[in-house]
């Protein structure tokens, strides 16, 4: 039997599974992490605190502004030499899109809360609204409708980044589709396959997001009347 004969099994349907579960993982486990982050440099960056809002500044300008390839290699092999610690291929490409991801939400988070209207931040100050109660009530639900669309479109890219973590040796959709082409020699029906699996994903973030997008312009809307 030579090179590329043996066809595919169903051993291939299993390590695709597998493939799809590790991309799913590490996107919806780096989002999480980046998102959370992400809006906490937002606030930092957005209530001007001394220092560590410009070193924030910095280091998200570095990441919004830096090939994400390059960031993975600089995580998986530079943090885990200067730290003197062991990442795994996983752990490298959890922080390393999670790092990219909070950079780009920190600045969906200040653009946002910049669009609201100011004159409702005076009038609830001039109320002696505290600064967390405007917060809560005013800016979280008006920002939150304004930065969906955006959100939605950052979502959808870093799902089609997390092809480039197989670099570093993840098991992900994009490595399984290159160790079954290399085996069947049929790149094209695996990568079609792999480019739809990534866009369906991409459609399920959209559709679901279409949808958050409307339930909160809604909310936003009874706000301003």
């Amino acid at each position: 039997m030579g090179y590329g004969d043996e066809g595919f099994t169903i051993y291939d349907l299993q390590l695709w599974a597998e493939g799809l579960g590790i991309t799913l993982w590490v996107f919806a486990i780096s989002m999480i992490i980046g998102i959370t982050i992400g809006i906490g440099i937002g606030l930092v960056r957005y209530y001007r605190l001394p220092f560590i809002g410009k070193l924030l500044m910095a280091i998200s300008e570095f990441l919004k502004n830096s090939p994400v390839l390059v960031q993975l290699f600089l995580v998986y092999f530079g943090l885990s030499a200067l730290l003197q610690i062991e990442l795994s291929p996983n752990q490298a490409a959890i922080i390393t899109l999670a790092a990219n991801t909070a950079a780009f939400i920190a600045v969906i988070v200040i653009s946002s809360i910049e669009a609201i209207d100011k004159k409702q931040l005076e009038a609830a100050r001039s109320f002696a609204m505290d600064e967390v109660t405007i917060l809560k009530r005013i800016i979280y639900p008006q920002s939150l409708a304004i930065a969906m669309p955006m959100l939605v479109g950052l979502l959808i890219n870093q799902l089609q980044v997390t092809s480039l973590i197989s670099v570093i040796g993840v098991y992900d959709l994009t490595r399984v589709g290159d160790i079954v082409n290399q085996r069947t020699f049929e790149p094209f029906i695996v990568w079609p396959v792999v480019g739809l699996t990534y866009f369906i994903l991409a459609k399920i973030i959209g559709i679901i997001g279409s949808k958050l997008e409307k339930r909160f312009g809604s909310y936003r809307m009874m706000q301003e009347v």
